[in-house]
C-alpha cells in the first residue's frame, strides 16, 4: 500500500512539475544582445561560435571597398562619439575608454620633441614644440618666439606625432554569434552578438595579431541602419544590389572560418590540435558538423 501511495505521489509530481524555462522570468527568456531575440523556451539547439572574417578575401571585398571600408566607418563613428560603447573583450561587460582604444591603434610611437625655452639659441634644423605645434628653425642663432617669427621658424604640424594604423590595415573581424535552432519555426538562426576588430600579424611590427576592441553588434546594427548613405556593402557585379552592412551581415554575404566554439576550456580550435594544418582541417570539419546538425534538426 505504501508503494502505491509513493507511485501516485511521483505521478502527481510529474504532472504538476513546472518546466525549468517556466521558472525563468519573461525578461530573462530573451538575450538582450540579440537582434530580434528568440526566447529560450523555443531553443531546440544552441551553440555559440566565433568566426574569423578576412576582409581581404575576394568574397569579403564588399565590406572592404577602398574608401568605404567597414573598419574605417567604425573608426569614424568612434572618433565622432556616435559609437560610444567600446568593450575590452566579448564578454561585453568591461568597457574601454576612447583614449585607450586609440592608444592601441598606435603603429609607431611618436618622437619626444623638447619644448621651446626662452633665451636659448637654436640652429637651422632644430625642432621645438610650442603651444602644441612643432616648429623647425630656418636659420642659425635664433632666439625669437616661434609663433611670432615666421621668418625664423617654420611650422611643421604632425612632426613627432605617433603613427596610427590605417583602416585598411585592420583587415580582420571576429564575429561571435549564437547558432540557434528554433523548434517552433523549424529553422536555424545565426544571432550575432559582437564584432571584434583585429590587425593581422602581417601588419604589426612584432608580427603578432593585435586585437583592438570589441563592439556590441546591437550597437553596430543601429549605427549601420542610421547611416544608409555610408554603411554600404558593395556588390562587385551589380551596383543596383548594393546593400547596407547590416543587411549584408544578416544575409551572410561573407566568407568566414570557424575560430572557436564554446567548450569547457574556452580553447580556440588551433589550440586543440598538434599543428596548424590539423587545426585548419578541423575547422572545416566542425563547420561541416554544424551543417549536418542543421540538416538533422530539419527532421524535427
Amino acid at each position: 500500500m505504501a508503494n502505491v501511495k509513493k507511485f501516485f505521489l511521483v505521478v502527481l509530481a510529474g504532472i504538476f512539475a513546472v518546466p525549468t524555462f517556466a521558472q525563468i522570468s519573461e525578461l530573462d527568456q530573451y538575450n538582450p544582445n540579440s537582434i530580434e531575440p528568440i526566447p529560450r523556451y523555443e531553443h531546440l539547439f544552441k551553440r555559440r561560435v566565433w568566426r574569423t572574417v578576412d576582409l581581404k578575401e575576394k568574397q569579403n571585398k564588399g565590406f572592404f571597398p577602398r574608401g568605404g571600408e567597414i573598419t574605417a566607418f567604425i573608426l569614424d563613428a568612434v572618433k565622432s562619439g556616435e559609437l560610444f560603447d567600446i568593450y575590452v573583450n566579448d564578454s561585453l561587460t568591461t568597457k574601454m575608454s576612447k583614449d585607450d582604444f586609440f592608444a592601441k591603434m598606435v603603429y609607431q610611437e611618436g618622437l619626444q620633441i623638447d619644448a621651446w625655452e626662452a633665451g636659448s639659441e637654436y640652429y637651422e634644423g632644430d625642432q621645438v614644440r610650442y603651444n602644441g605645434t612643432v616648429y623647425t628653425a630656418i636659420f642659425d642663432e635664433i632666439t625669437s618666439i616661434p609663433s611670432d617669427s615666421p621668418d625664423d621658424w617654420e611650422a611643421t604640424p604632425g612632426v613627432g606625432d605617433a603613427v596610427l594604423f590605417l583602416p585598411r590595415q585592420i583587415s580582420k573581424l571576429r564575429i561571435m554569434e549564437d547558432v540557434i535552432f528554433d523548434k517552433r519555426r523549424s529553422r536555424l538562426y545565426h544571432k550575432i552578438q559582437s564584432i571584434e576588430l583585429l590587425i593581422p600579424g602581417s601588419e604589426t611590427l612584432d608580427q603578432v595579431e593585435l586585437p583592438l576592441a570589441v563592439f556590441k553588434y546591437k550597437d553596430l546594427h543601429k549605427l549601420f541602419m542610421d547611416n544608409p548613405d555610408r554603411a554600404i556593402w558593395m556588390n562587385r557585379y551589380n551596383s543596383a544590389e548594393n546593400k547596407n552592412f547590416a543587411e549584408a551581415l544578416t544575409l551572410r554575404l561573407f566568407r568566414s572560418s570557424l575560430f572557436k566554439f564554446e567548450n569547457p576550456d574556452n580553447d580556440p580550435i588551433v589550440d586543440m590540435y598538434k599543428n596548424r594544418m590539423e587545426a585548419v582541417l578541423a575547422s572545416e570539419w566542425w563547420e561541416m558538423q554544424l551543417m549536418e546538425k542543421e540538416h538533422n534538426l530539419w527532421e524535427y
